[in-house]
């Protein structure tokens, strides 16, 4: 093609095996070509395709000779399209390479360089199971000391995972965390996406009850929207609601658990309207993470199937999730900024 003719003349590519497809050059590009003929052949009773096969010679024919003439006179801007191609052809290969994740649990746990630790499950009926995707090491034990191991697994991931809005899929796939939950899940992505395969029925994203607990969720959110939608689409990711307060009674009053400050107000007032007693020294707890909370405690108040509230990840309006995730996750901070001044009003929950 012309961009491989002039990406081999300028020095970009230098290998047989480095050349560009059709797609790599097309990616991101949108055009419109008006074209007249005299007996137009379609293809299907749609008639969306036109079948005529002279249509794409001339075509070809006519781009060749103007494009050529244009990388000539505009070597700086045909330069940045080279390498913008090849960006897109390092995408597709690593696309490619993301099949090749392991996805048997056998190859999952003897994985070398694998970051995040699975501790898996003993049952294998995937419909049984559940998969708890928690942050950081400290609460990834918790969460294994509390669970219970026949149905419940666990994985923990280091730090916020990468915001997968603001990345190519190379990079995206370079990352360990990334790896690792597209491993243990066992659908792979995108067109190799396979929901038979997949090994939970129930992803729970389990995070701290503050504002970055909300973050991390929102990173893992935009993870599976963008490379594995299906998921949500059929109802298999779930959010955990770890307690943010413990409220200790005096006496021999029940322990309560509130999930904000205005359930935790809310409990505060009754409790003093009925004459209950709270200590001062420590009457309130508030929990600064998941790691801090015993494991025992953690599965009475969020993973006991028995008392535990999960919140099923919907997905009503596809195209408007779309556009959210594109404006709170992508680059663009003035459309960013502008959703949140037009939103703040409508604030419930401010952690500062």
């Amino acid at each position: 093609s012309i961009v491989n003719k002039f990406g081999e003349e300028w020095g970009f590519i230098r290998k047989k095996e480095d050349r560009l497809t059709g797609d790599d050059v097309r990616e991101g590009l949108t055009a419109i070509i008006s074209i007249k003929i005299g007996e137009p052949q379609f293809e299907g009773q749609t008639k969306t395709k036109l079948g005529n096969t002279e249509a794409k010679s001339f075509t070809q024919k006519a781009m060749n000779d103007h494009l050529t003439s244009w990388f000539e006179k505009n070597p700086s801007e045909g330069k940045d399209i080279v390498r913008k191609s090849i960006d897109a052809a390092a995408a597709r290969v690593a696309a490619r390479k993301a099949r090749d994740l392991s996805r048997n649990r056998k190859g999952l746990l003897e994985g070398r360089g694998m970051p995040g630790k699975l501790a898996d499950c003993q049952w294998t009926e995937p419909e049984k199971c559940e998969l708890y995707i928690v942050e950081g090491d400290s609460a990834g034990g918790s969460t294994k000391g509390g669970r219970d191991s026949r149905y419940q697994a666990v994985l923990p991931i280091r730090g916020k995972i990468l915001n997968v809005e603001k990345a190519r899929i190379d990079r995206v796939l370079q990352n360990n965390e990334v790896q690792a939950l597209i491993t243990a899940l066992g659908t792979g992505i995108h067109d190799d996406f396979d929901l038979a395969k997949l090994r939970y029925h129930k992803i729970i994203l389990m995070a701290d009850a503050d504002v970055d607990g909300q973050h991390i969720r929102t990173l893992l959110l935009t993870l599976l929207f963008r490379f594995m939608k299906p998921l949500i689409e059929n109802g298999f990711v779930y959010l955990a609601q770890p307690p943010l307060y413990k409220l200790k009674w005096g006496g021999k009053e029940p322990v309560q658990y509130a999930f904000s400050d205005k359930e935790r107000d809310g409990f505060i007032e009754m409790g003093l309207a009925n004459g209950k007693r709270l200590p001062k020294d420590d009457g309130i707890q508030r929990f600064k993470g998941l790691g801090e909370m015993p494991a025992k405690e953690l599965w009475n108040t969020t993973m006991d199937p028995a008392t535990r509230v999960l919140i099923k990840v919907t997905l009503d309006d596809a195209a408007a999730a779309d556009d959210l995730f594109s404006v709170l996750m992508g680059e663009d901070v003035e459309l960013r900024r502008s959703f949140i001044q037009r939103n703040a009003k409508d604030v419930r929950f401010l952690d500062i």
